[in-house]
């Protein structure tokens, strides 16, 4: 049956899974889904993910919904492939967990909404909000800071090599470094190396064409 990934490249958690998939040199089938009809509230597609939304993921008789659940399935099932993106190092994948959390938990909150704010309201034609772009702008600034002191003691967030916790920024860093905000990780030199460094790898950068010619 092979693999299908559901979902649209220009939405972020589907892209994520891109990510993943381009990191691991997987062969898969981006499946689109017309969010205009509904088609993600609707049979056949919340069969998939029950709560409607993308991406969803199919691997023979493997169904997932949850990005982030989705890249670990693709970094654990397919660890042969392409760029290791965990480790079986207790501490080390204990490492990697934690900042895999962080940006669940600190980084993509405000990272989405600037997102929203800057980027998906100027596609749509809407009015920015921009109390919401402030005060998101002062949250990233502090996790930021945060990042900064966590790279001056190792190349990437969660050791030495590129692995998930690096990866899941990928959509979010892609978005804001197109917008006003981009001056937040100019300002740190560490961070602004490490967004260049991943940016720029091959993997990410065929997610991006694709993304260009959806």
């Amino acid at each position: 049956m092979g693999i299908k990934i559901h979902g649209i490249p220009h939405s972020g958690a589907t892209l994520r899974v891109l990510a993943a998939a381009q990191e691991k040199e997987l062969d898969f089938e981006l499946v689109p889904v017309d969010l205009k009809s509904g088609a993600h509230k609707q049979q056949p597609f919340i069969y998939l993910n029950p709560f409607g939304q993308i991406p969803a993921f199919e691997d023979g008789d493997v169904k997932l919904f949850e990005s982030r659940a989705i890249t670990k399935y693709i970094a654990y099932t397919y660890e042969s492939n392409g760029t290791s993106l965990v480790h079986n190092d207790g501490k080390q994948m204990a490492d990697i967990g934690v900042w895999m959390e962080v940006e669940a938990h600190q980084f993509d909150p405000a990272a989405s909404k600037l997102s929203w704010e800057l980027v998906y309201k100027s596609f749509f034609g809407m009015e920015i909000n921009n109390v919401v772009v402030e005060e998101n702008e002062a949250k990233l600034a502090k996790v930021l800071d945060v990042y900064e002191a966590r790279l001056a003691n190792s190349k990437y967030l969660g050791g030495d090599s590129f692995t998930l916790a690096d990866l899941h920024h990928l959509p979010g860093l892609h978005y804001l470094s197109g917008t006003k905000v981009k001056h937040l990780f100019d300002e740190r030199p560490l961070v602004s190396a490490w967004c260049k460094d991943i940016l720029a790898r091959p993997a990410w950068e065929k997610v991006v064409a694709l993304q260009k010619q959806a």
